[in-house]
């Protein structure tokens, strides 16, 4: 194999030394020839020529192609290379690699598989039945860096199927194909139907259905929940990307879900001081007390930060709930500022948790105090993993 490193530059700046350099290496026994778009600047419509000019004098069963993303055109420039006639491809799970990465084979690997023009003209040696997988495997990488996943991505991503437009979730419950361009099931991903202010009553009845709650479109308290929806969000409590805080909303409006605990006060201490070695430090303290079962549980945690003591308090001891939570974790914490108010300013926080199964979920709190809004969705994570997993309510 011989990697032709800067060859599509390389090719713009003198074609005939490029064709010599890959012609010295197939003399000399290279069975692959890979093109290298090294720089990551060529566009795709100059890949196309500069490839059918190589296939003049080099079959393109002995060509390849490695394709950076430095235009965020690697994989549109590894699908034309094949289509020219390249019949090797490289790339990188995840698109992982230096400056903006290479070209992602998650996506590359569906297209391929899956889109027509690909599937029904090229053999790639990969069994259809294991497409599935594909979420699952960009989701190990990901893990293993110990980097949140990437929203967005195509195919995979948590967003790759979100629906939001009341228009637009209707149309795709009653006719998938007219905002989906394949089954999110073959790639191992699913539909996700969208909460917020855009929401009509189709989001919020198929929201519904995905959580098991079958209610009927005339049901009377559709309305009073788009009202909420709407409501929460002109204060800023988006459930756009929060969809446990908006099914427990749900439950509370429609009386079904059960009291576990009752918070009676917390408090939090910030303080910096000198410790015994002379160091400026600074630590946080938190206290708890809720109510479970008539009785009352008092927990004192240290943190890191606030959020951090508060979250350990919290969890410290819930009674006859905590074996339920024992293998909860607190996986990403966001901060959005709502308003230009500075220091004043209503704060939106984001909590991702996740269980020993792998299952994960979003909460969200809104308060113009930020400790406030932290403990409003760390107390809906809580809460949805308790009747998540059938936990008994409180006596």
């Amino acid at each position: 194999l011989f990697d032709a490193e800067h060859f599509f530059d390389g090719f713009k700046a003198n074609p005939e030394y490029a064709m010599q350099c890959l012609r010295a290496a197939a003399d000399n026994g290279a069975r692959w020839l890979v093109l290298c778009d090294t720089n990551g600047g060529t566009l795709p419509h100059e890949i196309e020529s500069i490839i059918k000019s190589v296939t003049q004098e080099i079959p393109g069963d002995r060509l390849g192609i490695h394709a950076h993303n430095d235009t965020e055109n690697a994989v549109a420039n590894s699908l034309v290379a094949i289509r020219a006639g390249v019949r090797q491809v490289q790339g990188t799970l995840n698109g992982l690699g230096e400056r903006c990465g290479n070209a992602n084979l998650i996506s590359l690997i569906p297209t391929l598989l899956l889109k027509p023009d690909f599937a029904e003209q090229f053999e790639t040696g990969i069994d259809p039945d294991v497409l599935p997988k594909l979420k699952a495997v960009s989701l190990s990488l990901d893990d293993i860096l110990n980097r949140p996943p990437n929203r967005h991505q195509a195919y995979v991503g948590d967003n790759a199927f979100a629906h939001k437009g009341g228009l637009h979730a209707s149309a795709v419950v009653k006719d998938p194909n007219t905002y989906e361009h394949v089954p999110p099931e073959s790639i191992g991903n699913k539909r996700k139907i969208l909460i917020s202010n855009q929401a009509g009553r189709a989001n919020i009845l198929e929201r519904l259905r995905e959580v098991g709650m079958e209610i009927a479109p005339d049901h009377p308290k559709i309305g009073h929940l788009l009202d909420e929806v709407k409501d929460a969000e002109a204060q800023g409590l988006s459930y756009d990307g929060a969809e446990a805080s908006f099914e427990l909303m749900v439950r509370r409006v429609l009386g079904t879900l059960p009291k576990y605990f009752e918070t009676e006060s917390y408090r939090v201490m910030v303080e910096r001081r000198h410790n015994v070695r002379g160091e400026l430090v600074t630590t946080a303290e938190a206290t708890v007390k809720i109510n479970v079962d008539g009785e009352l549980l008092m927990s004192v945690s240290e943190g890191n930060g606030p959020v951090n003591a508060l979250d350990e308090a919290l969890r410290k001891d819930l009674g006859k709930y905590s074996s339920y939570i024992e293998d909860l974790q607190l996986v990403d914490y966001k901060v959005r500022i709502l308003n230009t108010d500075g220091t004043e300013a209503v704060t939106r926080v984001l909590v991702e948790s996740r269980d020993s199964k792998g299952d994960s979920w979003f909460t969200v709190g809104v308060s113009p105090n930020i400790v406030d809004a932290s403990y409003q969705a760390l107390y809906d994570s809580l809460v949805y993993k308790l009747h998540r997993d059938g936990a008994p309510p409180q006596r």
